[in-house]
């Protein structure tokens, strides 16, 4: 969890100093004078919670966090939060499970938060089952799955590039989070070893006019390409559903995508 300690005008100020915003310029943009502002900030003043939601808003402050910022106030929380696991989520996990399906023959996977594995198609479980058991055990992180030495690094024939594209999307997240959880799985993925990379190198003719970084996996059929794509719930008003993205992995070439419909049929 983020560093959630403080008053409400304290958590504010932490939010607008991670988003880049001098008071001013958060002043101008939420329509307010700067010095009332301030005064939230500072304590002098309680936000309504109207004022924390308006706020929020200009900040992108995740659902979670405006929660918490809104109890901070004196406020109750906003935001309905149910677990994925919850029988309320039960309607939500199969339309997640649709939208997966929905993917194949391709591997489709949505995660929470923290990368860890909600659901994941046949595809992509079959792409998973070459890990060591123990990082299918319990709650699967798919970071860990992946950049881990006795899961997918060793078939991953692009490591080193696949490896930053993968810690620089985490450290993104750590930026708009402020999640130490996060922080703390950076620094464990960061330290894991990295396998030679068997991708031709940048002067080569196949990397050139490339408009994203592929997966690229060693498999019984060849080497296999993939470009990932990413999928939120925009419109998400609950806190759980407002965390899960879903990651699916398109054949970035047709020798790809003939192997992929292949063992579907088989």
């Amino acid at each position: 969890m983020s560093d959630a300690t403080g008053n409400a005008g304290e958590l504010l100020r932490r939010w607008r100093q991670r988003r880049a915003l001098s008071q001013l310029a958060l002043a101008s943009e939420a329509e307010i004078s700067q010095r009332h502002l301030s005064f939230l900030e500072s304590g002098r003043s309680r936000p309504s919670r109207d004022m924390v939601l308006h706020l929020s808003e200009r900040l992108d402050i995740p659902l979670r966090e405006r929660n918490l910022i809104l109890t901070a106030a004196g406020h109750a929380p906003h935001y309905p939060h149910r677990g994925p696991d919850a029988p309320e989520f039960s309607a939500v996990r199969g339309m997640i499970d649709r939208v997966l399906h929905g993917h194949l023959p391709h591997p489709a996977l949505a995660v929470d938060r923290r990368w860890t594995l909600i659901s994941a198609n046949p595809a992509a479980r079959k792409l998973m089952a070459v890990a060591a058991p123990h990082l299918l055990e319990g709650k699967v992180n798919v970071l860990r799955l992946s950049l881990h030495p006795e899961g997918l690094a060793p078939r991953i024939l692009n490591m080193p590039e696949w490896r930053a594209h993968l810690l620089a999307r985490l450290k993104h997240d750590i930026r708009q989070s402020a999640d130490a959880v996060l922080a703390a799985l950076h620094d464990e993925i960061a330290a894991f070893p990295c396998p030679a990379s068997t991708t031709p190198p940048a002067s080569d003719p196949e990397r050139e006019g490339r408009i994203a970084v592929p997966l690229r996996l060693r498999s019984g059929a060849g080497a296999l390409s993939f470009l990932s794509t990413t999928t939120v719930f925009g419109t998400a008003t609950e806190v759980t559903l407002s965390e899960v993205t879903i990651e699916a992995f398109l054949p970035a070439d047709n020798r790809t995508a003939r192997a992929m419909t292949q063992a579907a049929e088989g």
